[in-house]
């Protein structure tokens, strides 16, 4: 992450800085940029319009850890109600979850309880389930809850960043499961002995973790970037692939380019956030691109 982003994410941190964007109109306005939306209702219309233009989505309840097994169940039985909606709106579209919202910081086996009913679930429906990567203080866990409930279940897919220097041997061990396997470049703060930190050596990264995963036949790559080289060379590298793949683009950045690529054929899942819990997720699009902060300060200045 760059100096930029982890200024961006300290700033943000600030209890003030949170009052100033959560209870401001220009705060709430960048926000709806980048978010569906706080209900279930508005998270579905936009996924509708979306699956009108032709792309599919992922629906993601925002929040993260919580701290107690009623708050991990209520946030299973939402994303229980975002597949029943899939289902009665004929909606394109699998969920992603967090496991820390599913308790994994409270009961590692309440987790695997959760993502198992949604895995079965998201059969009866016909999509699958996502699993976000979270902070490294969960990778362990979540590499290793994803490997037992896909052996078992066959639907889910996972998070991978490129910029953690675990990854590769990561991506080895999960391309033989099926499933799909979502490669983005990484968002949280990390020190450095665990994740890369400069810029053009996660891009390197990524790069080659594109290339053995575009070479996977069993797993279909979700390609979750915005970068015109590695979109590039995803293009290059699937003239050669038989097997399915997607690109994944998150819901309010390089919108011309996500239709671009629909024209041109190539199969497209918007990354569609929505629920109450929306500043931590902003604050990471914001810390992700210098102008997405200088349109909120503009904003906040009147200007």
């Amino acid at each position: 992450m760059s100096i930029f982003s982890r200024l961006v994410v300290a700033t943000t941190s600030a209890g003030p800085v949170e009052k100033l964007v959560t209870r401001t109109r220009p705060g709430v306005a960048l926000a709806h940029r980048f978010v569906a939306g706080e209900t279930l209702d508005e998270a579905v219309a936009v996924a509708s319009e979306l699956n009108d233009g032709g792309m599919r989505v992922s629906l993601d309840l925002l929040g993260e850890e919580v701290h107690d097994a009623a708050s991990a169940r209520g946030a299973r039985d939402e994303y229980l109600a975002c597949l029943d909606r899939i289902a009665t709106e004929s909606l394109d579209a699998n969920i992603s979850v967090k496991l820390t919202q599913l308790g994994l910081s409270i009961d590692e086996s309440l987790a695997i309880e959760s993502i198992g009913h949604l895995a079965d679930r998201a059969e009866e429906v016909a999509t699958t389930v996502t699993i976000d990567m979270e902070d490294s203080r969960y990778t362990d866990a979540t590499v290793r809850i994803y490997e037992k409930v896909q052996a078992d279940r066959g639907n889910l897919g996972l998070a991978l960043q490129a910029y953690m220097r675990r990854t590769p041997d990561d991506l080895q061990r999960l391309v033989g499961l099926g499933g799909h396997i979502r490669l983005c470049k990484g968002a949280y703060v990390e020190p450095e002995e665990v994740a890369l930190t400069s810029k053009a050596d996660v891009d390197d990264a990524y790069a080659d973790q594109l290339r053995t995963l575009m070479a996977a036949a069993a797993t279909a790559p979700a390609v979750a970037t915005h970068d015109q080289k590695l979109i590039d060379l995803t293009r290059e590298l699937a003239k050669s692939r038989d097997e399915y793949f997607e690109f994944q683009m998150l819901y309010g950045v390089r919108s011309s380019l996500q239709a671009e690529l629909v024209r041109a054929g190539y199969p497209l899942r918007v990354y569609l956030p929505f629920g109450s819990q929306w500043y931590p997720y902003l604050t990471r699009r914001l810390a992700e691109r210098p102008a997405n902060a200088w349109f909120f300060a503009r904003a906040a200045l009147g200007r």
